[in-house]
């Protein structure tokens, strides 16, 4: 029989189910303000749509945390087989009907219903924030038992000098109980290294428009095997 959900899994679940509607007309097109992760999503396009090791092409890439839809969306249109997963079944509906040439599946970044070394790349825009410190270990073990050799993961993350967290009872006037985690880049890389991610590329950016706090963005990749 299948543990059940940890407590933080529960309520990050009922708590976007919540809001998904107004989280959705908010952020619809998340990424048009955002120039920076535009770019990087364009390397990681590159770097993902390339051959694997035996010349073959990549296996589809995963967008964790997929939300509205917008980010799977733009990676299709950059040419690669995608496919969005989000915790929340709310925002998968929404995510099916905003883009129904696309597949969206209700799941958990900590626990992939995937076979070992079957993602070609995985991309996590904003959604590691929501998962404490103690499970970081596990959730990046996870990312590299999926991905294939040399596949990357391009990460975001609200930011700063040290860690912090933020609990939210209310957001768009609905009631909610999520937590937020925010990371120094320091803090990630490390997870990521003990997890045998091996870091390529770090950004940092000043917050922009209604931002609070300067964003982390890391590409990394599961190292090719000997």
């Amino acid at each position: 029989m299948r543990a059940p959900d940890p407590e933080f899994l529960r309520t990050t679940r009922a708590s976007y189910d919540a809001m998904a509607e107004d989280y959705t007309d908010r952020f619809a097109d998340g990424l048009s303000d955002l120039p920076l992760e535009r770019a990087l999503l364009t390397a990681f396009a590159e770097l993902a749509g390339g051959p694997g090791g035996d010349g073959t092409a990549r296996p589809p890439v995963a967008d964790l945390g997929s939300g509205p839809g917008h980010v799977t969306a733009r990676l299709h249109r950059l040419g690669l087989p995608v496919f969005g997963v989000d915790i929340s079944p709310r925002m998968v509906a929404l995510a099916r009907e905003a883009h129904p040439g696309l597949r969206f599946h209700v799941g958990s970044m900590t626990d992939l219903d995937l076979p070992a070394g079957s993602l070609g790349g995985i991309v996590a825009l904003y959604s590691i924030i929501h998962v404490p410190d103690e499970h970081l270990p596990s959730l990046f073990a996870e990312f590299h038992r999926v991905l294939t050799p040399g596949a990357p993961v391009l990460l975001a993350f609200q930011s700063g000098e040290e860690d912090g967290t933020l609990h939210l009872d209310e957001r768009f006037g609905r009631a909610i109980s999520l937590d937020y985690y925010w990371r120094s880049p320091g803090s990630v890389i490390a997870h990521l290294g003990k997890a045998g991610l091996e870091l390529t590329a770090q950004v940092m950016r000043e917050p922009a428009g209604e931002e609070k706090r300067p964003r982390a963005l890391l590409l990394a990749r599961r190292p090719q095997e000997p």
